[in-house]
């Protein structure tokens, strides 16, 4: 049977049971999380559900690939922090919408292929800083307000929200090794409710933080100017967000494609992603993206189709509606020991075990993205940078590499046989290696084991053309391709190459996406 609306492959086989229990116990562990993060923001805590409500019924439909869990991440939220706290919630909205745009676009010019260019060093120093992000912001919920200002708990009050945490923590980490029937977070939240409700327990709700009683999502237009200096406050963050949430969806497209055996397609789980947060800003969401954890929790509970998505997302919706009285008697303190949990499982642990047996650079780089992140709180541009910083160090490996290996032949021909490729990086080497004065009248470069890869490269290759020229020696330039011999037209006079030998480098572009 043929795809219908190229949504749902019906020839696929689908164990309803499985699927929808999966998406129950997916729900029931982006709700705490959700919660926490838009906490953590500043944000409406209602804001989180509808986000997870929102993203998770639109990539679970639409997505890149089944199996997958959208929600309000952290990772997206942490970059909304300062314009919220400088701008406030309209502004932020706005952004949420206009980071959906800026992700629709970059699926629709299927620029989904380029999250290959993050290095795997680049990615632990990420995760491990959104890991330690996540736990400091944590602390805060140690913080109260006591005559107008913000004081750190002391006494019973600490002493109650230290047990309560520990107790959670306790329970998050034991459970599983007793069953895995149930999501061990979700076990830990009920137990701590009862305990503080039954026993009249005084410390802080998710009441106290705010109200997460509501309704639907309410269509909403963000307040703001309609102007170009709204743009610019808006267009940094928006980009910043649509950046953070395309890597990090794109990076557990490509996880969940190793564990399934499967593959997906990246650039319409951009377009899906994009347009679920263009929705989030005029719905009330606080915007998100794929979620390793949940995703994780799913395809460990058997899911592999899309329906378990569409029921998780459901769920929060009922919840909303009808559940709120419930969860805003939650304490804040079950929730402060799920996500202290979940930033020690973020965590990248094996990327201390392997300090020493890598290179220094490769350490370098996870340190300085993981402290741009927890510094900065802007993980777009930490990746950015840790992308830059290992394209550098590639190119600085990669310019000592090239040599030529030099003889007369017997009709006194001198030969530079060139090896290793000869780029921006690379050209100084190159030319140092031509003895122009001492070389006889007739010289060959041969390009059979190299690769004139930039403009710098042929500019190098005009240099040394000229010199020999000025000196009434003559140079064959051979193996090039025949775009090189285009970039070449200015020194033609003095090249003779083998076309017939000449390869043509064509770019390999990846068809299924």
């Amino acid at each position: 049977m043929r795809k219908v609306f190229n949504l749902f492959d019906l020839t696929q086989k689908v164990n309803y049971k499985t699927e929808i229990l999966a998406g129950l116990t997916v729900a029931m562990t982006m709700i705490p999380e959700s919660l926490s993060f838009a906490i953590l923001a500043g944000f409406p805590p209602l804001m989180g559900l509808y986000a997870s409500f929102i993203a998770g019924l639109i990539t679970a439909i639409f997505g890149g690939r089944p199996g997958m869990i959208s929600g309000g991440a952290g990772a997206t939220v942490i970059t909304l922090i300062a314009l919220m706290n400088s701008n406030g919630l309209e502004y932020v909205l706005a952004a949420v919408a206009l980071a959906g745009v800026i992700q629709i676009l970059i699926g629709l010019f299927k620029l989904g292929k380029f999250i290959r260019l993050v290095p795997h060093p680049v990615m632990f120093g990420f995760v491990n800083g959104l890991a330690i992000v996540i736990f400091m912001s944590q602390i805060k919920q140690f913080k109260t307000i006591v005559n107008g200002e913000v004081a750190w708990l002391t006494g019973t009050p600490l002493l109650i929200m230290a047990g309560l945490v520990a107790l959670t923590i306790a329970i998050v980490v034991f459970l599983p090794k007793f069953t895995k029937a149930v999501p061990s977070s979700l076990v830990a939240i009920i137990v701590v409710f009862v305990l503080v409700y039954f026993l009249g327990i005084d410390t802080k709700t998710v009441k106290d933080i705010a109200s997460v009683s509501g309704g639907f999502p309410p269509f909403h237009i963000p307040n703001i100017p309609i102007s170009f200096e709204t743009l610019k406050i808006i267009a940094p963050y928006s980009m910043v967000m649509a950046a953070v949430g395309l890597t990090e969806g794109l990076l557990t497209l490509n996880l969940v494609d190793e564990i399934t055996e499967t593959k997906g397609n990246g650039n319409r789980e951009c377009i899906a992603q994009g347009s679920s947060n263009m929705l989030n800003g005029f719905f009330f969401g606080m915007g998100g993206c794929p979620m390793i954890a949940q995703t994780l929790v799913n395809l460990s509970a058997g899911s592999r189709a899309r329906l378990s998505g569409i029921i998780a997302a459901l769920t929060i919706l009922m919840i909303v509606l009808f559940g709120a009285p419930i969860i805003e008697q939650v304490p804040m303190a079950a929730l402060v020991g799920v996500m202290i949990m979940v930033a020690i499982g973020t965590f990248e642990w094996v990327s201390l075990k392997i300090f020493n047996k890598v290179p220094k650079k490769d350490i370098f780089l996870v340190i300085i993205v993981a402290v741009i992140t927890v510094v900065l709180h802007n993980l777009a541009l930490a990746v950015l940078v840790g992308v830059i910083l290992s394209a550098l160090f590639f190119a600085w490996e990669s310019a000592k590499r090239i040599r030529a290996r030099k003889f007369v032949d017997e009709d006194g021909v001198k030969h530079y046989e060139i090896y290793g490729p000869l780029f921006f990086a690379s050209t100084t080497n190159f030319i140092e290696k031509f003895d122009v004065v001492n070389d006889p009248e007739t010289v060959i470069i041969d390009f059979k084991d190299s690769r004139v890869s930039d403009m710098s490269a042929i500019e190098a290759l005009n240099v040394v053309t000229q010199r020999y020229h000025k000196v009434g020696k003559k140079v064959h330039l051979r193996h090039l391709s025949k775009d090189c011999i285009r970039l070449l037209k200015n020194a033609e006079a003095i090249i003779d190459v083998n076309i017939m030998e000449d390869p043509t480098y064509k770019l390999v572009e990846n068809k299924t996406e």
